[in-house]
Order: C-alpha cells, then sequence, then structure tokens
C-alpha cells in the first residue's frame, strides 16, 4: 500500500519548511540592507589627496645660495612646478594636502612653496618657503555682476516701450504722417 507524503513525513515537518523559508528570505534582506548602508557610507569617507611636488625637507635644506645652481637644484628637487611669469631665473615647487568629505568643499590642511632664485648665470641666491599662511578664501558676494545703469524688473523691460515714440522693433523712427 502506497502512503501519501503527507503520511510519510513526521509531524510538523512539512509545516515548519514554509517558515523557514521566510525566515531565510528575511535574513537576506538584512544582510542586503546593510551591505547597502555600508556602501552609501564609504561615499561619505573622508578623502586626503596630496598634489604638486614631494618635497624632501632635508634636500630643500641642503640647497645653499651660491653653491648649488640650476642643474644641481633639478637634480636634488626635479623639475619646478613652474617658473616665474617674467624671468625663467625663478622657479616654484608646490605641494598641498587637501582633506574633502563627500561633496563638501576641500579644505587645505597643508602648503608649502619653495621659491628658488637664480641669478643670471644659473646660481642660486635665494631660497625662500612660504606655507599655508599664504592660503586665501575667497568668498563672492554675491552670483550677479554688478553693473553700471539702472536696474530694471521683468515687468519693466517687458512694459518699458510702450507708448515711446521710435521704440526698438518698430521698424526704426517714427516718420511724420
Amino acid at each position: 500500500m502506497r502512503r501519501s507524503l503527507e503520511e510519510a513525513s513526521p509531524v510538523g515537518c512539512a509545516a515548519g519548511v514554509p517558515g523557514k523559508v521566510h525566515e531565510m528570505k528575511l535574513a537576506l534582506l538584512k544582510v542586503s540592507i546593510a551591505v547597502a548602508g555600508a556602501a552609501l557610507l564609504v561615499g561619505c569617507s573622508n578623502t586626503r589627496v596630496h598634489k604638486g611636488t614631494v618635497l624632501n625637507q632635508q634636500l630643500v635644506t641642503s640647497i645653499q645660495p651660491g653653491v648649488d645652481n640650476k642643474a644641481s637644484v633639478e637634480k636634488m628637487l626635479g623639475r619646478p612646478s613652474f617658473t616665474g611669469e617674467f624671468t625663467p631665473n625663478e622657479w616654484y615647487y608646490f605641494s598641498r594636502d587637501v582633506r574633502q568629505i563627500a561633496f563638501a568643499n576641500p579644505r587645505v590642511t597643508d602648503q608649502t612653496v619653495l621659491h628658488v632664485s637664480f641669478d643670471p648665470k644659473g646660481n642660486v641666491t635665494a631660497v625662500n618657503h612660504t606655507g599655508r599662511e599664504l592660503v586665501m578664501n575667497v568668498n563672492p558676494a554675491n552670483r550677479t555682476t554688478p553693473t553700471l545703469g539702472r536696474s530694471k524688473s521683468f515687468f519693466d523691460e517687458l512694459f518699458g516701450n510702450i507708448g515711446q515714440v521710435g521704440a526698438g522693433g518698430l521698424g526704426g523712427p517714427a516718420q511724420p504722417q
């Protein structure tokens, strides 16, 4: 004699399977939400970026005016970040560390500008350091450019020429009849 599946299984086992499937789906949903939340939080993480030349302080302090020349400075520090605007005898090495959180504006944490001056023969005459004290934050006052003249509203512009003789858009100045 054949017994049905329900009769052959122990009591309560068939009824417990749908409950376990529901528990597994719920656990999978919780894990998925946790992973998605962690991925969103990673997007808001703090990023630190170094821009410019990596300056070795031992090499920088070893540059001596009157002793070193352009070739020795380039050999020690590499090519400059930029040279002077009006003379190639001014070399600038620029280094900046910036910190940024998510979509906020980046903030300067450290900055060094090394200015090396040379005489016309190419020998070092001066080495100057400046740091973060020269960083300037410029906040514009408005999002509009100030102009001279009268400020007109939309309606002044729209209805301003009504009734004026020789108004623009009429084909030129009014002609007498």
